[in-house]
């Protein structure tokens, strides 16, 4: 037997107790002395490899969990985090150009995607992660920011390309996305502005917000945009103009998202300032919200996706079809779950599904815009 030099505690007398045997009982049936399970259940000894075997099929169990490690978790130094988190706060880690980016796992930025298991949890100190995954998981995950809810597909495709592949879907508007792509916080993001003039609007916000990161743009998607209402559109709306109707309520989503954008132009063509709705101050940061809001009978209509209006059993009023692309600067293109990805954007399959969802459009999957 080995010394015990490390912080093990051993769940042994547990097991025996609930087998109803005593030290001598367990000593017979392991072929061992009376004195070797004392001294293995106080702690002062680990058995050997075939005798830590032996006792942990005679209680049909596994070695680890007769004895546990209790040694402090592994902890690395954080180079961002994006999001504000407390002590305690779970997030989700991935390596961006070998900076470890922190994301908390709660708020509205993390919560259209659903609960997932944590990577880490946030230090005291607050400027560390206590590790709960390993460095080979962190080498295979991708963190995408953006609002179009088809990326949630993306990581049952890409894990078919790269084993165990992971990608931290971060619900953020087009103009946070690309924010976020530029403090390095992501390794891609989703833009899907709204062209109100002979502009690409995607193609100008990239150019605002990532000066001096050299980056492609890539097509994923074409997506119907409009205003969700209640099944059988009861107060018969049917443009953004209808909203200032007296007795109608509506929520806006925050500035700088694309969807707020596209109001607003449609509102200036008509000339009906936003002033003139009742809630268009009042804003949503997400899809699923205002949906929520209008399934719930809260507000009358929302902006939002024609995918989400029918995933919410809502109606909708289309204003405009976007395209949705991805940003990704050119030096993490070898990384190598994005090089997957590219190819997976040119992949039959993910074109195919994309078109399934209710008002998108595949035809520009995969293609390159700049």
């Amino acid at each position: 037997m080995a010394p015990l030099e490390i912080d093990i505690v051993c769940y042994l007398k547990t097991y025996r107790l609930n087998k109803g045997w005593t030290q001598g009982d367990l000593a017979e049936k392991a072929g061992i002395r009376r004195q070797a399970v004392y001294d293995i259940e106080s702690g002062r000894y680990l058995p050997n490899t075939a005798v830590a075997l032996r006792l942990a099929r005679l209680f049909d169990c596994r070695v680890e969990d007769l004895f546990v490690d209790h040694a402090p978790p592994e902890t690395q130094r954080l180079d961002l985090v994006h999001g504000e988190a407390e002590s305690s706060s779970r997030l989700a880690l991935a390596r961006v150009r070998n900076q470890l980016v922190g994301l908390p796992l709660e708020g509205a930025g993390a919560m259209p995607f659903g609960f997932c298991s944590a990577d880490g949890l946030m230090a005291s100190d607050k400027k560390s992660a206590v590790m709960l995954t390993s460095e080979a998981t962190l080498d295979r995950t991708l963190i995408l920011m953006g609002c179009d809810p088809a990326f949630g597909m993306i990581e049952q495709h890409l894990s078919r390309k790269i084993s165990n592949a992971r990608v931290h879907c971060r619900f953020a508007s087009s103009t946070k996305a690309l924010e976020g792509l530029a403090q390095g916080a992501a390794h891609l993001a989703g833009t899907h502005l709204h062209n109100t003039g002979r502009e690409e609007a995607n193609l100008v916000m990239v150019a605002e917000k990532m000066k001096g990161t050299p980056n492609h743009v890539v097509g994923f998607s074409l997506m119907e945009e409009g205003l969700m209402v209640a099944r059988g559109n009861p107060l018969g709306i049917r443009s953004a103009a209808d909203l200032a109707q007296p007795g109608i309520r509506f929520v806006n989503r925050e500035p700088g998202a694309a969807l707020r954008v596209l109001l607003d132009d449609q509102l200036m063509r008509a000339g009906v300032p936003g002033e003139a709705i009742a809630g268009y101050h009042t804003p949503v940061t997400s899809h699923g919200d205002g949906a929520a809001r209008v399934a719930c009978n809260a507000v009358d209509a929302a902006l939002g996706l024609k995918g989400v209006a029918e995933a919410w059993h809502l109606d909708f009023v289309s204003m405009a079809v976007a395209r949705c692309d991805l940003v990704i600067p050119v030096d993490l293109e070898t990384h190598p779950a994005v090089n997957a990805l590219l190819d997976l954007l040119q992949s039959g399959a993910m074109r195919r599904e994309i078109d399934s969802l209710p008002g998108y459009d595949g035809a520009v999957t995969g293609k390159m815009i700049v």
